[in-house]
Order: C-alpha cells, then structure tokens, then sequence
C-alpha cells in the first residue's frame, strides 16, 4: 500500500500519519506509553483476539511523525507515514 499524504489545511505542510492494524494488535499499550505527544489511545470496541486495539487520534496535528510507536509495537502493527 503506498503512503497517503494528507494535508494540514492552516500551513498547506504535510503532516505525519499512522495506520494501525487493529486486527493483530494484541492491546499491549506499549505504543501508548511510549506516544511523547499522547495521540494514541485504547479503542472502545474489542477485536477478533478479545482485546482493546489501539487507535490514532491527532485533532490538534500534535504528532511528529518519531516512530516511537511503530518501534515499540512488538507485533509491528504499526505503520507510520511522513
């Protein structure tokens, strides 16, 4: 899958973007710790392994795109885009 560039609508720069798959997430929280600017958090609903998957939330386009979070994650679920 090729990397989708998305654009901040106040500065026109291209802002970081993480994808996750939700299905082999095991709900380790490893990436949620390890987030500096706590744009991930725990999903409301439970996957097909009976776990809380995580999910990306940026409203404030606060993510810098580190990879701390694709580092981290054991299972590599965890892609990140700049």
């Amino acid at each position: 899958m090729w990397p989708v560039r998305r654009k901040d609508k106040r500065d026109d720069i291209i802002m970081p973007k993480i994808e996750i798959n939700k299905e082999r997430c095991k709900g380790c929280r490893l990436c949620v710790v390890y987030c500096p600017k706590g744009c991930i958090r725990l999903e409301d609903f439970i996957n097909k392994r009976g776990v809380h998957p995580v999910l990306f939330l940026d409203k404030d386009k606060k993510c810098t795109g580190c990879s701390f979070c694709a580092i981290m994650c054991p299972d590599m679920c965890i892609e990140v885009y700049k």
